[in-house]
This record gives structure tokens, C-alpha cells and sequence, in this order.
């Protein structure tokens, strides 16, 4: 069978090789198109290539191993290729879209944190304090609010950033009186 003057498998070939070199350009240029998928999941680029490499992908193997007829092989073709397309967007896409896409953080999002000092911070000079995150420990330098002395192990309140170094403040949690 023919269409578009084409033998059915020649087009089944072209549209894979198309659908898989867009593919790689979405790769490399997805950023830009990303905006696209926000408004209807299903007109994500992602799955829309990915529709169309299964669907020729399946319909060249059908054509080539099997005598049915095209309209039955592109029936069949486009089921699966829906199906393997639904299936890789709610279980590989979208899990990753809400995941966490990085580990990064500012030094203003250490601000009011607290922390625990591990290298003793001196009157004058620099210890260095960790910050326990949900990415890790984290550890900076340090100084003391005021040039005060902050001893091995003690909790600390981060309240300022200066070139680089936190200043810290011991940490004094507020405890609520016994009401008995």
C-alpha cells in the first residue's frame, strides 16, 4: 500500500527517524519549549515525540513481520503507542516535573537557621559551624554576634551574612513554663 506516493513502511521509517532527531534536539533545546506542557500535560513535547516514535516504531515492525492490513496495523500501532505514552508520562514525567531539582541553596536561605558549632568560634576570629538541611550537613565559617566566645557543640542562630562568614549567636530555645 502507498500514501502520499510513499510505500507504508518507507513512511513508518521517516517518521521514526524524524520523531527521534527531534527527540534529540528536545534534548538539547527542551528549555524552550517547556512552556508548552504547563497548560495541557498531554501537548508536552516529550509526549508528543514520544507518541510518534512508538507509533512508527511499532507500525515499521508490524508492517515488515505480519500481513495484515495498514489501517489494522496503524489501529493497532497508535493503541499502543497511546499506552506506552500514558505510562511514560505518569510514571517517568511527572514524577520528576515535582521532584526536587536541586540541592543548591543561598546563603540568605541559611538566615535564621540553626546550627551547631564544630570548630570553636574565638572573641576576635573564626570557628566554623554545620547546618543540618534536608540536602545534607552543611558547613561554614563563623563568627561571633558581637565578638562573643561560642564553645565546641553549642547551638547557634545564624543572624547575619558578612563576606562570606555567618554570625552566629547562641542559640537559646524558648521553653514555656510548666502549667502544673
Amino acid at each position: 500500500m502507498e500514501l502520499f506516493g510513499l510505500p507504508v513502511t518507507q513512511l513508518y521509517l521517516i517518521v521514526l527517524v524524524v520523531a527521534g532527531l527531534a527527540t534529540v534536539l528536545y534534548l538539547f533545546f527542551g528549555d524552550v519549549a517547556d512552556g508548552a506542557g504547563e497548560a495541557l500535560p498531554f501537548v508536552n513535547p516529550a509526549v508528543i515525540l514520544a507518541f510518534l516514535t512508538f507509533l512508527s516504531a511499532a507500525g515499521f515492525i508490524l508492517e515488515k513481520t505480519t500481513g495484515m492490513g495498514s489501517g489494522v496495523i496503524l489501529a493497532i500501532s497508535a493503541a499502543g503507542a497511546g499506552v506506552l505514552s500514558f505510562l511514560l508520562y505518569f510514571f517517568v514525567l511527572l514524577p520528576l516535573r515535582s521532584a526536587e531539582a536541586s540541592t543548591a541553596y543561598t546563603d540568605e536561605s541559611l538566615l535564621g537557621e540553626v546550627g551547631r558549632v564544630i570548630v570553636p568560634v574565638p572573641a576576635d576570629g573564626f570557628g566554623e559551624v554545620v547546618i543540618e538541611t534536608v540536602n545534607g550537613l552543611i558547613p561554614k565559617r563563623a563568627a561571633g554576634y558581637e565578638n562573643s566566645e561560642i564553645a565546641y557543640g553549642k547551638e547557634v542562630l545564624i543572624l547575619e551574612i558578612e563576606d562570606g562568614a555567618l554570625i552566629v549567636k547562641e542559640y537559646e530555645p524558648f521553653r514555656f513554663p510548666d502549667a502544673t
